[in-house]
């Protein structure tokens, strides 16, 4: 009963309003990101340079959901590629074999993806630890193997083209110009992860990563919470999934794959969970690191293990989280 009585009084002083002081340096992350992302240009001395700036926005808007799933709720997912890949795949088959327009085939894909999360969502949600893990995994694999499986529509193991991407009949061309829609397309994303993390809805959720339990016994509805969360991540993974596709315009089955998941969480958990710019931090590393890598491809897998196992023992919390709390202590 102690032990219950603990958990309620730290659940409840989660759950109870932040000051002021503490929304500051969320405030301040957002107007940097929003400077790094204008200042970047500066440096990319080729196209080659802002394709590997655009793949770390699309797969930081994946990390940044992901994070709210996984740090903030507390709820693990091995299969939040199968939303990217129903993302990618939902947009390219709506524009290229139904004429429905780039834009509008983007928000009706991750509208349907939504949906899906919705309702696979409270069944797999009701699972706890690895259980969930292995039900997510689950999830991703069944996405993954449809993909590859229906020729007719997808193409399978060879993949699909993609119809150039438009936006209200303006079309969206070259590098540069992703660069800006991908960098705008973050600051949203990022906007809008912060803005529900300092809402009730977000103070209960860290609550719920506290113990469920406790949240529950203050009045927190936590089926709700956790399906509401898990939906706006698979929204993120899905937006990011067609936006990729129309972009590379080319997609194959390897973006639903169970890899591609297992590198997003290492994402997450190398920048660090519960720290939204530990996420993109994740997803700026974790991306580049693979392009400085190309010469020993094979072995890509091999070193993001290795990165996983040295973050879990040496950053338990993170890079980021760690940083920072190295930082506070340091004497001045």
């Amino acid at each position: 009963m102690e032990s219950l009585a603990q958990e309620r009084a730290t659940v409840s002083e989660r759950v109870a309003p932040q000051s002021r002081w503490w929304a500051a340096p969320r405030t301040g992350g957002l107007a940097v990101l929003v400077l790094v992302v204008a200042l970047t240009p500066a440096v990319l001395a080729n196209d080659y340079f802002y394709d590997v700036a655009i793949l770390v926005g699309l797969n930081a808007i994946v990390c940044v959901g992901l994070n709210l799933l996984i740090g903030y709720a507390g709820q693990i997912s091995l299969g939040h590629a199968g939303f990217f890949g129903l993302g990618a795949y939902g947009s390219a088959l709506l524009a290229s074999r139904y004429g429905v327009p780039p834009f509008a085939a983007l928000v009706a894909s991750t509208a349907a993806v939504a949906l899906l999360a919705f309702v696979v969502g409270r069944p797999i949600l009701r699972l706890k630890g690895h259980y969930l893990a292995m039900a997510t995994l689950g999830l991703g694999i069944i996405i993954s193997i449809v993909i590859a499986n229906e020729d007719r529509l997808t193409g399978g193991p060879d993949g699909m083209s993609v119809p150039p991407f438009t936006v209200f009949g303006l079309p969206v061309q070259g590098e540069q110009t992703w660069y800006w829609v991908v960098g705008a397309c973050l600051v949203i994303t990022v906007w809008l992860a912060l803005n529900l993390i300092e809402s009730p809805r977000g103070r209960a959720l860290r609550a719920l990563h506290t113990s469920e339990v406790a949240a529950e016994v203050v009045g927190i509805d936590s089926a709700r919470q956790k399906v509401m969360v898990f939906v706006v991540s698979a929204v993120f993974a899905a937006f990011a999934g067609g936006l990729t596709a129309f972009y590379s315009g080319f997609i194959t089955p390897g973006k639903a794959s169970f890899m591609h998941s297992v590198e997003l969480v290492t994402m997450v958990v190398f920048g660090g969970m519960a720290s939204t710019f530990g996420a993109l931090v994740g997803a700026a590393v974790l991306t580049v690191l693979p392009q400085a890598l190309t010469v020993v491809k094979e072995y890509e897998m091999v070193v993001l293990g290795a990165v996983m196992m040295v973050t879990m023992i040496f950053f338990p919390r993170g890079t980021v989280p760690t940083i920072g709390d190295w930082l506070r202590r340091r004497p001045r």
